[in-house]
C-alpha cells in the first residue's frame, strides 16, 4: 500500500525544474498521499546514495522506496551539442523498496564519499549545455570506485574475487572494465547493459540491478556490490547479501 510508506525518495539530475522536484509528484502518482518525498538532486550516484540512506531511515520511518529517474536526452540535445557527449546519454528509470523486512537481499553496509574540488569538471547549469572534463571524470573514477569497493570489502574480510556481482553506475564499458582490472576480477563479473541503454545517469545502477536480477539474482550468503561515480565527485560503494 503506497500510503504507508515512510519516505519516497527521487534521485535525478535531469529534473524539468529546481522546485518543486520530481519527488512530490511521483509519490502523488503513486498514490502514496500524505508520505514525504524527498529529491535527492545527484547526478549518476544519486540512486547510491538512496539506497544507503533508505538502508538507515527505514527501521525508523518504515517502508522506503526509492527512485532514480533521468531524461537525458533532453539536456543533450540543447545548442550548441557536443557529439562527444550527446551519444553517451539515454532516458530511463528504476525504483528499489527497502523495507525492515526479509526481501531477496540485505544490505549489509555502504561507504560514501563527496570531493568538491572537482566540481566543475562535470556540470550543468540552468538552462545549458551540459560540461564535461571527460579525461578528469573517467580518470578519478577509475581510481576512487575501486579504493571505495577494496574499503568496503576490507571491512568485511572479503576479497574481490568471492563477490558474486558488481552492479555499478552504466558510465561506460571503458571505465567499468578499469575498475574490473583495479581490482583483479574478470569484467564478467561486472554486469553490464551499457549497450543497450546508453548512460542513464542515476537509473542506470537501478536499471542494471533490475535485470542482472531477473537474469542471475542474488544467492543466500552471497556478497553483491553495488558502486557508483557521478557529478560532484560524489561516489561510494554498497555491500549485500542475498538472504
Amino acid at each position: 500500500d503506497p500510503r504507508k510508506l515512510g519516505m519516497v525518495m527521487v534521485a535525478s539530475g535531469s529534473a524539468e525544474r529546481t522546485f518543486p522536484g520530481p519527488a512530490c509528484v511521483a509519490a502523488q502518482k503513486i498514490g502514496a498521499t500524505g508520505v514525504p518525498a524527498v529529491d535527492l538532486s545527484m547526478a549518476s550516484a544519486g540512486s547510491l546514495y538512496g539506497l544507503s540512506l533508505a538502508s538507515r531511515l527505514t527501521a525508523q520511518l518504515g517502508p522506503i522506496l526509492v527512485i532514480g529517474a533521468e531524461k537525458m536526452s533532453r539536456i543533450v540535445a540543447r545548442e550548441p551539442q557536443e557529439r562527444g557527449v550527446a551519444v553517451l546519454f539515454g532516458d530511463g528509470a528504476g525504483a528499489c523498496l527497502v523495507t525492515a523486512e526479509k526481501g531477496k537481499a540485505e544490505i549489509v553496509d555502504s561507504l560514501l564519499a563527496t570531493d568538491g574540488s572537482y566540481s566543475e569538471d562535470l556540470i550543468l547549469e540552468n538552462g545549458m549545455p551540459m560540461k564535461m572534463n571527460g579525461r578528469s571524470v573517467i580518470l578519478q573514477a577509475s581510481r576512487k570506485i575501486p579504493a571505495a569497493i577494496r574499503a568496503l570489502l576490507d571491512k568485511y574480510t572479503i576479497a574481490p574475487a568471492e563477490v558474486l556481482a558488481f552492479l555499478m553506475h552504466q558510465a561506460n564499458q571503458n571505465l567499468i572494465d578499469r575498475v574490473a582490472a583495479a581490482l583483479d576480477v574478470p569484467s564478467a563479473k561486472f554486469f553490464s547493459n551499457i549497450r543497450k541503454y546508453g548512460n542513464t545517469s542515476s537509473a542506470s545502477m537501478l536499471i542494471a540491478a533490475c535485470e542482472w536480477s531477473r537474469e542471475r539474482g542474488f544467492e543466500p550468503g552471497e556478497p553483491v556490490i553495488f558502486a557508483a561515480f557521478g557529478a560532484g565527485f560524489n561516489w561510494g560503494a554498497l555491500l549485500a547479501r542475498g538472504v
